[in-house]
Parts: structure tokens; sequence; C-alpha cells
């Protein structure tokens, strides 16, 4: 297999991890949303389960964006030094961060300490999709 197949391979595998990340992005916190509504606390152990193992599967898509993206790097130093490289860099750092933010709030709903609304929880569930357009208007446009 040539380099450039190789390399193409590794990026449709980035990629379609990256689908299977942002698919958790979008869903976790739209079940956050109907556990903070008090109507459906008859259903907030199966929010508490299905919250669990969706962040699971989100993780290890995370993981295997941020490592195969790595390879890329890699495998295409020059990359680096490209201010869009830079500034998509940042915007994945935010992403990673909206992570963490969404594993911290599931803990909060798993020991019952939840204080924010489903309102505020619609709002937060706003911020994938905004990081995903800016990232994938970068990588393809190459604004910068």
């Amino acid at each position: 297999m040539s380099t450039k197949m190789t390399y193409l391979w590794i990026k449709a595998l980035h990629i379609i991890f990256m689908v299977t990340w942002f698919a958790g992005l979008f869903y976790l916190p739209r079940l956050y949303v109907y556990h903070a509504m008090p109507e459906n606390k008859s259903s907030f152990a199966l929010f508490s389960v299905m919250e669990r193992r969706l962040f699971v599967m989100m993780t290890l898509g995370a993981g295997l964006t941020v490592f195969l993206g790595s390879v890329l790097v890699f495998l295409n130093m020059s990359v680096l030094g490209t201010a869009w490289f830079q500034v998509k860099l940042f915007f994945i750092t935010l992403l990673l961060g909206y992570h963490y933010a969404c594993f911290r709030i599931m803990i909060t709903f798993r020991e019952g300490k939840n204080q924010r609304s489903h309102r505020w929880y619609r709002y937060f569930n706003e911020v994938p999709s905004v990081l995903l357009m800016v990232i994938v208007i970068l990588v393809v446009t190459r604004l910068f």
C-alpha cells in the first residue's frame, strides 16, 4: 500500500471516529435536558445508565479521533506551521473541554446534585454544533 493510500485510510478513520464522537456530544446533552426535567423523575436511574454508556462510547470516539489526528500530523508535519491548523487546535481544545464538562455534569446527575434547569441544558446542547461548524470550515477552507 502506498504512503498516500495509508494517509487516506487514516484520514477516513479519523473522520469516522470524529462522527462517532460528535454523535455522543450531540446526544448526551439532550439526555441531560430530559434528566433535568422534574416530571421525568421516575426515569432518572435509566437516564444515568444511558448517560454513562454513551459517555464511554463518545470517549472512545474522542480518543481515536485525537490519536488518528496526531498520526496524520506526524505524517504531514508541515501542517503545524499553518495558521488555520493552529486555530483548529484551539477549537479542538475547547471541544475537549466541553467533553470534560459533559463528564462533570454526568457525575453531578449521578450524585443527585444537579442545580441547572432543562433550559440551561438546551443552550449547553448547542455548543458542539457551533464548534463542529467552525472546525469543518477551517479544515475545508483553510481560511487563515
